[in-house]
């Protein structure tokens, strides 16, 4: 019951962080230049925008569910049914006016399979795993730092905004990962320091791809990799075991799916 009810808070910060995504890049997109060398100013732009900052609340009680989500479910249940939140953002953002293209398209129905393929492979059960060691957990924030100074270096290969929303996503991941490991109490509070600095430089990383990149380019890459990475981390950090026979090749299928959706949304056109 106490997974359900996690899997349940899981969709329901889906739809309030999608929800909010989508709010914010319509306002940060038609606001003036942000500019680093003038945090305050750009602060003030933001939060002096009543568009912006509904979306910002609203995902902020995204994260409050999602947390909720994390105290009562394995890490990659919760992310993998937080990554279905694909399809959410697509459908907002298609209200909100954004045409899709036949390649977001795609992402959105591929990452929605995950998802299915996800609900179908919870009937072989769930292994809640064990909390790892501090030479895991730092690792893996270790590299995550890496491939977030990777991501907003850009690339030719990657769609305007696209890079920002690369490492906007493994930082908001590497957060995540650290937050499950909070739950341990002890000496594992130090992480607290760690999850708001790696959500920090997320949303400031976040808010640039928004004026630069469409919304899926952007918020969708972000989303897709704030759920695959920590899916993996769940299996690779915290030992949550895939279920027995056929429902771990469906498990795998629907983590793959969801990498795959990802990847075609940062795709340059």
């Amino acid at each position: 019951m106490s997974i359900a009810a996690g899997l349940l808070l899981a969709l329901s910060s889906a739809v309030a962080l999608n929800w909010g995504w989508v709010a914010q890049h319509t306002a940060a997109s038609s606001l003036p230049s942000l500019n680093l060398r003038r945090p305050l100013t750009s602060l003030r732009l933001l939060f002096g925008d009543l568009r912006w900052l509904a979306g910002f609340l609203v995902g902020l009680g995204g994260w409050a569910f999602y947390v909720g989500a994390l105290s009562l479910a394995p890490l990659s249940l919760v992310q993998a049914v937080a990554a279905g939140g694909i399809g959410i953002l697509a459908l907002f953002a298609h209200r909100a006016g954004t045409r899709l293209s036949a390649r977001e398209r795609v992402a959105v129905v591929v990452s929605t399979v995950g998802l299915l393929l996800l609900a179908v492979s919870l009937a072989g059960g769930a292994n809640v795993g064990r909390q790892p060691g501090v030479s895991a957990i730092a690792a893996w924030l270790g590299v995550s730092f890496g491939v977030s100074c990777l991501g907003v270096t850009g690339g030719a290969a990657l769609a305007p905004g696209a890079g920002l929303g690369v490492a906007a996503g493994v930082l908001y991941a590497a957060g995540d990962v650290a937050t499950k490991s909070i739950f341990a109490g002890g000496l594992w509070l130090v992480l607290v320091a760690v999850v708001l600095a790696a959500h920090g430089a997320a949303f400031v990383a976040l808010q640039f791809g928004f004026q630069r990149g469409r919304a899926l380019a952007t918020a969708g890459t972000s989303t897709l990799l704030t759920n695959a990475l920590p899916i993996a981390a769940g299996l690779v950090v915290y030992h949550e075991h895939l279920p027995g026979g056929v429902y771990s090749m469906v498990r795998i299928a629907s983590f793959a799916a969801v990498v795959a959706g990802a990847a075609l949304l940062a795709r340059s056109p």
